[in-house]
């Protein structure tokens, strides 16, 4: 018993002195997952920790590199482990399940009003489910088309710009002047169909998830959400303006064959920009154009880029500071520079050096204003509808396998089943 009791002791004494992010020897210690990938990216992450770290000796912060194409199940096993990383960079639309889960800390009363003002209230809204917030966002990608200029010109196209956009008619009869013999006028790359369709139809009033008063989402598929579709469809199966074997890849698989002239147009995410000025041949004349707008002008949905905090984080106050930190405006520019995408904040997007010709950023810029949440950011589920029922709907409607009342269908019938459960 003796022994027993002393082996007692000992435990108590270890735990009394030791907690998770924090030696009594030393600083506060919070690990930083970050998803940053591309290579400037990263080097900017890296420095303004490196910067964080000698200006704040009594709060170290940890880089742990982590990956977009696992972090969900990534960081769902570490939540469920209790060995989540303190500050974690995610996207808006994989956050709802977390907060909801209890996994997130509500950062509402803990966020300086600097950052809170700086950042668009509707821009906020993407990181709030039910009545806290659960993240920062700070980063965003519209999307955008990227264009052979020379192609462009020599069919007579009109060049569209963020004053003058095409609607969706006009860039349907714009691709068709742009094709011929071999040759596409646009190429759509849609192995994730899901996000880039419901993203896009924000601009023709899609919602496509309708709430009612009790709060209970479900889907109704109308003609605002058809008009999209109903596009890449009618390119594909009807005009012959866009090639059915780009459906299944990725953004970088077109580029290839966007170079070498097979299409005149691709639809991407603003950060591709990187990967066509690095890869682009010599004397390749390209150019950023505004995606087509509908009955909501040039509206597009996004889920931008976070940071949260974790719910068992036993230092949620420096971690809010260090992400404040890592979110000044000359701080934000710089990370977004290194991604090639959008700050958030309203004091570093005025930044001049967002707003040059030069690569497209201009073009980008002016298309802020006009990004809204994802349609989907907000609904518990949305991880689950989106890979059993929408995804698959989607690339059998695109490919021609359905038509547009078996897709309808499928999404409100099969897409409500699955939300269903998540709302009792």
């Amino acid at each position: 018993m003796r022994t027993l009791a002393k082996a007692l002791a000992v435990l108590l004494l270890l735990a009394g002195c030791t907690s998770p992010g924090h030696r009594d020897d030393g600083p506060v210690v919070l690990r930083f997952q970050s998803l940053a990938w591309q290579q400037e990216s990263v080097a900017a992450n890296k420095e303004l920790v490196r910067r964080w770290n000698a200006g704040h000796p009594g709060v170290k912060v940890e880089y742990v590199q982590g990956s977009w194409d696992s972090v969900h199940d990534q960081l769902l096993t570490s939540f469920e482990g209790g060995e989540a990383p303190d500050v974690i960079h995610d996207a808006s639309d994989d956050l709802a399940d977390f907060a909801y889960g209890g996994y997130l800390a509500d950062l509402t009363g803990l966020l300086p009003a600097r950052l809170t003002s700086d950042i668009p209230r509707g821009t906020w809204r993407t990181a709030a489910f039910g009545t806290g917030v659960y993240g920062v966002p700070f980063l965003q990608e519209p999307r955008v088309l990227i264009a052979n200029t020379d192609r462009l010109r020599a069919a007579k196209v009109r060049i569209p710009t963020p004053g003058h956009p095409w609607t969706w008619g006009e860039f349907r009869e714009a691709a068709r002047r742009l094709s011929g013999p071999g040759r596409y006028g646009v190429a759509w790359p849609l192995k994730e169909p899901v996000s880039a369709t419901l993203n896009l139809s924000l601009s023709a009033g899609g919602r496509l998830f309708h709430r009612d008063a009790d709060g209970k989402v479900t889907v109704r598929f109308t003609g605002a959400d058809a008009v999209v579709p109903r596009t890449v469809h009618d390119q594909v199966a009807v005009d012959h303006s866009a090639p059915a074997s780009t459906l299944g890849s990725g953004g970088s698989d077109t580029l290839p064959g966007f170079f070498a002239g097979r299409y005149a147009m691709v639809p991407l995410g603003f950060s591709y920009r990187q990967q066509i000025v690095q890869q682009a041949p010599e004397g390749f004349h390209w150019a950023v154009l505004p995606a087509p707008a509908g009955a909501a002008g040039l509206t597009q949905g996004v889920s931008p880029q976070t940071l949260s905090v974790s719910a068992d984080c036993p230092h949620k106050k420096e971690a809010v500071a260090f992400i404040d930190y890592l979110l000044r405006p000359g701080n934000m520019v710089r990370v977004a520079l290194g991604d090639w995408l959008l700050p958030t904040g309203r004091q570093a997007l005025g930044d001049p050096a967002l707003h040059t010709a030069e690569h497209g950023w201009a073009t980008g810029t002016a298309l802020a204003a006009r990004l809204r949440p994802a349609p989907a950011q907000a609904v518990r589920g949305y991880p689950e509808w989106k890979d059993k029922v929408a995804t698959p709907a989607f690339q059998e409607y695109y490919s021609g396998a359905i038509g547009l009342g078996e897709l309808r269908r499928r999404l409100e019938r099969d897409g409500d089943l699955v939300l269903a459960r998540y709302q009792r």
